[in-house]
């Protein structure tokens, strides 16, 4: 074996401690990584075409004041989580809100509800229900991108399963279709 001109450097062999250090440089940038977010986007609205008029920019509809057909009893209704976005492609934004009942134990089940106003800006209204809040499910991973809602619905396989413990996993996604809500759901759907 022929040896090596150069002498042995000590940072050539790794040890524990090196290791530890790469782990720790990495997570920190991983971390760092995801509280830096890039700012939001714009975009120039173009003129519309002569012979059309441009749809007035409205407001989307917010959820205060706005009844959700939900009983609640002696409890209030909770906007836990809500998206805006044109689901129905008329220029005026939609708001989609994830609604249950401020129950103070237990997990209450969610409700979604489709809110929108008049074209003058007027009240808004609930225009559609997605969920059902006698469904029993939880809504997670709430979105809405490109004129769709989609959502995570947690719900029970049977009436046995304990409220603290849903069973089953169901992704799905609502897309409007010129009169109704359609509701899709993936193929491949698995329980927890």
């Amino acid at each position: 074996m022929q040896q090596s001109a150069v002498p042995e450097l000590a940072h050539t062999q790794t040890r524990p401690i090196h290791w530890v250090a790469t782990a720790t440089a990495v997570a920190g940038v991983v971390a760092l990584s995801s509280v830096v977010q890039p700012g939001s986007a714009t975009a120039a609205q173009s003129a519309p075409a002569e012979g059309r008029s441009a749809v007035a920019a409205v407001a989307p509809p917010g959820t205060a004041g706005v009844r959700f057909p939900l009983d609640c009893g002696p409890v209030k209704a909770v906007v836990v989580k809500k998206a805006t976005g044109d689901l129905d492609g008329d220029g005026r934004p939609e708001t989609v809100a994830v609604v249950h009942c401020d129950a103070p134990m237990g997990t209450p089940p969610d409700g979604v509800y489709v809110l929108t106003r008049s074209a003058d800006g007027g009240k808004p209204r609930v225009v559609a229900t997605l969920v059902e809040p006698k469904e029993r499910l939880t809504v997670t991973d709430f979105a809405l991108r490109a004129r769709a809602v989609s959502a995570t619905l947690l719900g029970y396989s049977s009436d046995a399963v304990p409220s603290c413990c849903p069973d089953v996993k169901t992704p799905a996604s609502w897309r409007w279709n010129g009169s109704a809500f359609l509701r899709s759901t993936p193929a491949g759907t698995q329980s927890v």
